[in-house]
């Protein structure tokens, strides 16, 4: 059976690839946090009389949002808000994350979103009112993003066609990639049962250095030469 040509590419953080035929370099990003700085906005509503309007003061309602979140990871918001008068405030919220929930005695959203609902849930406005005057703060947004693998190596190949005598290969029937942490030691395997299969994608690796290498297998059960190793550095 022919020898494989194997290359290795590796995610964003590990641009570049490595092994014979060269190929595109897998990208992976990670989602960052930023925090948002809102201000407050104030709508008094109609007094009962112009008296009590003018004695009254409109609450205040501050806070720092952030604008996105990982599936499966924790999100939770509480705003800042007082009453020069001293009334207790009552907090709403409009366009609540289907995720989430709100505190009407806190203000506070909170919630853990899953990858079901990545996406971008906006124009959510938290107000506070004092019975008398509601203030809001300005809409935001917050984006679900799906989790990135950490370190991840993408195997490329191609297909072999002949037998190593050169008579043509009609029963392939898969891979298996070998890796480790040593040239000389292979010793992690996974099988790939998909006779046309050129790519496969394995993450998650620990810093240090990988090697890697691939072989062909028959129906019968046959295995061809293992390719050329090929290695990748994770920070």
């Amino acid at each position: 059976m022919s020898c494989l040509a194997l290359l290795v590419c590796v995610s964003a953080t590990l641009a570049g690839c490595k092994g014979g035929g060269g190929g595109a370099a897998d990208t992976a990003s990670s989602a960052s946090s930023v925090s948002t700085p809102v201000t407050s906005t104030s709508t008094t509503t109609t007094a009962p009389t112009q008296e009590a309007a003018s004695e009254n003061a409109a609450p205040t309602i501050t806070g720092k949002t952030t604008p996105t979140v990982t599936a499966n990871s924790m999100y939770s918001f509480k705003p800042a808000a007082s009453d020069a008068n001293g009334d207790p405030l009552v907090f709403q919220i409009q366009n609540k994350p289907v995720w989430a929930t709100f505190s009407t005695i806190t203000g506070q959203l909170s919630g853990t979103p899953t990858l079901a609902n990545a996406g971008t849930f906006a124009n959510i406005v938290i107000s506070a009112s004092d019975g008398v005057a509601t203030t809001a703060m300005p809409a935001f947004s917050i984006a679900v993003t799906a989790p990135v693998a950490a370190n991840t190596a993408t195997l490329k190949w191609s297909v072999p066609t002949k037998n190593t005598d050169g008579s043509a290969l009609s029963d392939l029937a898969g891979f298996t990639i070998v890796y480790g942490t040593s040239e000389a030691a292979l010793d992690q395997t996974v099988r790939i049962d998909n006779a046309t299969a050129t790519t496969y994608a394995l993450d998650n690796f620990a810093s240090g250095t990988y090697y890697f290498a691939i072989k062909a297998f028959t129906v019968a059960g046959a295995e061809s030469s293992t390719s050329s190793v090929v290695s990748k550095t994770f920070n």
